[in-house]
């Protein structure tokens, strides 16, 4: 196990940044930015042993300055959707940046995706990289000053496994995820990994994407991944109306273990490679998202480009607009509760 350092490029205002490369002792291999706490690339074994990048990203800061849809970042203070950019906490309404249509999206303008954290190695038997981020009263429209810590972990078995922990000196609302877009095999879409989710329930949305408070059970659906279906097996059913209105998945399923433990929410196969994803995590949902907007627009590693369908999503999270929903689980955190969260992806092939 090791890890390396490297320059990543300097920001507008000169600041540095660096690229960490973790490695384990089976042979993986995870990049991290220390701007956005991004996961630049990520190697999987095949079934041949052979190892390749499996995650969305870009060669250098330039390009992610540029502007990307969140490849590899940490999202926050507020994963997914908040609607029209406005929730009441305590008797107080907070007003957010509306950047997605007419409501507020992974934390605005200026997110946690596009900070620079600090970061500090871990020691100890295995490779680890703690980032922490101090987001101040206010920032992005959020109460609090709100201390926040992730720590990547590239675990022996091939897990990379991701752990949150916050606390804030004032009321204020938390939903932090990392927004990697996987491929697991290369190829120019996703659409024939087959997929399991742990979940018997998903949150229908409006015209805007912002969920309508109803719990569907997923059962008689396109939605129904509780058995093994392709990516693309119902992807375009337009008969049912939640496949136009998110034009294809991208919505946030509900778990069916409702335990706050860390289990196992999803199983991704790639039949032509062999490899498996499965993800596990303490949160009570996930947004599964089969890139419906990426475009072919984007210079991504290598010269690549990244079209539409060509990864998916897993975003393990509370559920959009819980603020303005009292019977979702509460993203509340308060002065006197520390917010604590793990999720981690696991890679094997058969």
């Amino acid at each position: 196990m090791s890890i390396e350092k490297q320059s990543f490029g300097k920001l507008p205002d000169g600041q540095e940044t660096s690229l960490y490369t973790l490695k384990n002792t089976a042979g993986m291999e995870a990049r991290i930015t220390d701007f956005g706490g991004i996961i630049v690339s990520l190697t999987a074994p095949d079934r041949d042993g052979n190892f390749a990048d499996v995650v969305h990203g870009c060669d250098s800061l330039e390009v992610y300055l540029k502007g990307v849809p969140y490849f590899g970042a940490i999202i926050g203070r507020f994963g997914n959707r908040i609607a029209k950019g406005s929730f009441e906490l305590d008797g107080v309404t907070y007003s957010l940046p509306i950047n997605n249509g007419v409501n507020a999206l992974h934390g605005g303008l200026k997110g946690f995706d596009k900070k620079l954290w600090n970061a500090k190695l871990i020691e100890g038997e295995e490779p680890a990289l703690k980032l922490s981020y101090l987001a101040a009263d206010m920032e992005e429209g959020y109460p609090g000053n709100l201390s926040i810590e992730v720590i990547y972990t590239l675990q022996a078995d091939n897990t990379l496994r991701i752990d949150y922990k916050a606390t804030t000196d004032k009321a204020t609302v938390l939903n932090v995820t990392n927004h990697s877009y996987f491929n697991l095999s290369g190829a120019a879409d996703v659409l024939d990994h087959e997929v399991i989710l742990h979940a018997d329930k998903f949150l229908p949305v409006d015209a805007t994407v912002i969920p309508t408070g109803e719990l569907r059970p997923v059962a008689g659906t396109p939605f129904d991944f509780t058995e093994k279906h392709t990516i693309g097996e119902r992807i375009n059913d337009t008969t049912y109306e939640q496949i136009v209105l998110g034009s294809g998945y991208d919505h946030c399923y509900v778990l069916t273990d409702t335990s706050s433990d860390l289990r196992l929410a999803a199983e991704v196969y790639e039949p032509k490679t062999g490899r498996v994803m499965e993800v596990f995590t303490t949160e009570p949902g996930m947004q599964f998202y089969s890139a419906n907007h990426l475009k072919g627009d984007i210079i991504g590693k290598g010269g690549a480009t990244y079209g539409r369908r060509s990864a998916f999503c897993i975003e393990t999270q509370h559920f959009p607009d819980s603020p303005n929903k009292s019977h979702f689980p509460t993203t509340v955190l308060r002065p006197d509760e520390v917010y604590q969260s793990t999720t981690s992806y696991k890679f094997s092939a058969k």
